[in-house]
């Protein structure tokens, strides 16, 4: 036979588990439902709106143009990495590089991030510190190469095949790279309508100003 519990137990065992359930749901990483809707992702979280201006202002890299960056390397998957490698072709011996997180930064640039910001906590898989990488990344870029922050096109192909690549046109031998970096272009310029269009509800919204 089963046994009814005590009212009380049971409204206290509903409660822990509506504890549960909204704990679980506030540690859940955010994922955009739209990644092609720059307003769409900043209203479902206003802290990654205030990240990216705060890496603006630090760096000076438009917010259109590193989202896009941001968009092509992890479609802003927390803990996105390559693929593997594989032996005749069945036997995996290791990923194919050690890019990791919304950024896909390689393992030695991101120290390099790390050591010349003296940002020692920084995390790869951490939107903000993915976002303010990418500026100062970018910002680092226009100054060893004088690619513009606000042209996504050259932008990405240093970004990809890093500023030694890019001054030595490596792209070149790569055309479907070519064409990758034509999407993140395209996808600057429809990120800088958006933006413009949602701008001031999503600054209303925003806790601070940068």
């Amino acid at each position: 036979m089963r046994l009814a519990l005590p009212a009380r137990l049971g409204s206290r065992r509903l409660g822990l588990v509506l504890l549960c359930t909204l704990l679980i749901s506030g540690c859940a990483t955010y994922r955009p439902s739209s990644p092609t809707n720059l307003c769409s992702i900043f209203r479902g979280n206003i802290s990654w709106y205030e990240d990216a201006k705060l890496s603006n202002s630090s760096w000076g890299t438009p917010i259109p143009v590193m989202m896009a960056i941001m968009q092509q390397e992890s479609n802003f998957v927390d803990d996105a990495r390559p693929g593997y490698k594989y032996f005749l072709g069945i036997i995996p011996t290791g990923r194919v590089s050690s890019a990791y997180g919304y950024s896909q930064a390689l393992n030695a640039v991101w120290g390099e991030y790390k050591t010349s910001t003296n940002n020692w906590g920084a995390d790869r898989d951490d939107f903000d510190d993915a976002i303010d990488f990418i500026g100062w990344y970018t910002a680092g870029t226009q100054r060893m190469t004088g690619v513009s922050k606000w042209d996504a096109y050259g932008q990405y192909l240093a970004y990809h095949e890093g500023r030694g690549g890019y001054k030595r046109k490596t792209y070149n031998k790569k055309p479907w790279l070519l064409g990758v970096a034509k999407k993140v272009k395209t996808r600057a310029a429809n990120y800088t309508t958006q933006l413009k269009s949602c701008k001031a509800d999503l600054d209303s919204r925003s806790s601070g100003w940068f």
